[in-house]
């Protein structure tokens, strides 16, 4: 929206005016009164101020708050995102935000300011120390993080306008911190689009290139997905699977991470192209994945079933690649309307309120996984290993072993016996002598692959070596082996 044809005034009623819009259609039954209000005391708290880009600085928090509908959220989630940067930069008190919104709101305006009050990249020890708060901020209340991610969404839509210092350093933490983080919660959509954003000021010129590279083979890949959508439909349709099809591209930042991890050109890239099809059944995922190897040969080594062994982060699909018309390459991903939720929204999708139903229960996996981490992230106090360590647990490149008894045990990449020890017990771990992978006897610093079958050959009063901090992988069994030596 240009503010050369909208009046910086109407500008601000109008966005305000599309938020109202859609949250009377999410929402009909709810009282917008105190929503009205936060706008009206955000529009006059901010009257004064503009952004670097010269636009009034209110059009910032309902772009925020727009996000934050798309999202569904909660009615306290979006007076948050509206007030969201008063208590910071203006005269707003939290005590006045407590008295006219309540406490719930009041805690999460708290926890969002206490977050933007750190500077991420000035110095490593503050950068660890705000990541901290960001992690108890996110346990004591997931909103917090939620507005917080369509916050940084949002800044990183208008990145254009800040110096180039700042563009980077703003897009090198949202890569490092913030797009791991959407990963973990299941935010798939937003973790996307915020690599990809990331991606054009880090690497411009890389950004620029493979975005060039993909356009000029648009149309033909847009006729070749169609007429894959459309042969995939019939053939569904013809055994009584009922399902929507979409075709999709990979997005820019994927494709380039594959390409330079896997040292190959775009053309070799197997899920550049994508089939999602969204059916009714975990019964009827099954019966379309058997519809599909029906009619094009599966590439071998890329069936992957997500169903029956979600990711870390809940995510439910069947993936695999088959050659489709003409030899080309395509990844078909099979899932439930569920599912797909869950993969677009994550933990946002827990807010679709039901009346009086709080959000997540205590028991939400992945708020567990973040009480988890703050509990392990406790006993670090170098920061470099708080951030290195913090890392290897939002990026978790999955692998799945299995323990002979058949439990899938999920470690992330690179992850050794010691590990997987580990993730059974503190016992199992501290008393490991050695391992066995697929009956044969391997080195404790062994990498695990998918679908290791692994055994830990233990023995009673052994202890863990100190040189096991080098080469083990997960703060669980790094904080446990330190317990020990």
């Amino acid at each position: 929206m240009s503010t050369d044809v909208v009046g910086p005034a109407s500008l601000v009623e109008q966005l305000y005016s599309e938020l109202e819009q859609k949250v009377h259609v999410l929402r009909p039954k709810d009282d917008f009164t105190q929503l009205e209000k936060a706008y009206r005391v955000a529009s006059e708290a901010h009257k004064d101020q503009k952004r670097v880009s010269g636009e009034p600085y209110m059009v910032h928090p309902l772009n925020v708050t727009l996000i934050l509908a798309d999202m569904q959220m909660d009615l306290v989630c979006l007076e948050t995102g509206l007030l969201h940067d008063t208590v910071e930069d203006t005269r707003v008190s939290l005590d006045q935000i407590r008295k006219d919104f309540g406490e719930e709101v009041a805690r999460c305006v708290d926890g969002v300011t206490k977050l933007s009050k750190l500077h991420l990249y000035s110095r490593e020890e503050r950068q660890a120390e705000s990541v901290r708060k960001m992690l108890l901020a996110m346990v004591n209340d997931i909103r917090v993080i939620i507005v917080k991610l369509a916050d940084r969404l949002h800044n990183m839509r208008t990145l254009q306008f800040l110096p180039r210092d700042r563009q980077q350093r703003i897009a090198q933490e949202t890569l490092e911190i913030y797009a791991p983080i959407a990963h973990r919660l299941g935010m798939g959509k937003i973790r996307g689009e915020l690599e990809d954003l990331s991606f054009q000021y880090l690497e411009p010129d890389a950004s620029a290139e493979l975005v060039r590279e993909i356009e000029s083979q648009r149309q033909q890949n847009e006729e070749f997905l169609n007429k894959m959508r459309h042969e995939v439909e019939v053939n569904l349709s013809r055994e009584g699977i009922p399902a929507r099809v979409e075709g999709r591209m990979k997005r820019a930042y994927s494709i380039f991470q594959k390409m330079k991890r896997q040292k190959i050109g775009l053309d070799q890239v197997y899920d550049l192209l994508a089939l999602r099809i969204v059916t009714d059944s975990v019964k009827n995922c099954y019966a379309a994945l058997g519809v599909i190897h029906n009619e094009w040969h599966p590439i071998p080594g890329r069936i992957k079933d997500f169903i029956a062994i979600p990711r870390p982060n809940l995510y439910q699909s069947l993936h695999t690649s088959v050659m489709g018309p003409g030899g080309r390459a395509c990844e078909v991903q099979i899932r439930t309307e569920e599912m797909h939720r869950l993969a677009e929204e994550g933990i946002a999708a827990h807010w679709k309120y039901k009346e009086g139903r709080k959000g997540p229960g205590v028991d939400d996996q992945r708020v567990t996984w973040l009480r988890q981490l703050v509990e392990w992230q406790k006993e670090l106090h170098d920061p470099g290993e708080f951030m290195s360590t913090l890392k290897v647990d939002l990026y978790p490149e999955e692998v799945y072993a299995f323990t002979p008894m058949g439990k899938v045990i999920v470690l992330p990449r690179d992850a050794t016996p010691i590990d997987f020890a580990y993730a059974i017990h503190s016992d199992v771990g501290n008393t490991c002598v050695g391992a066995k992978v697929n009956g044969r006897i391997v080195p404790l610093k062994y990498s695990l692959k998918n679908g290791d079958v692994v055994e830990i050959l233990t023995q009673s009063g052994h202890f863990p070596s100190k040189d096991w901090l080098a080469i083990v992988k997960t703060s669980k069994a790094r904080n446990k082996i330190k317990h020990v030596i």
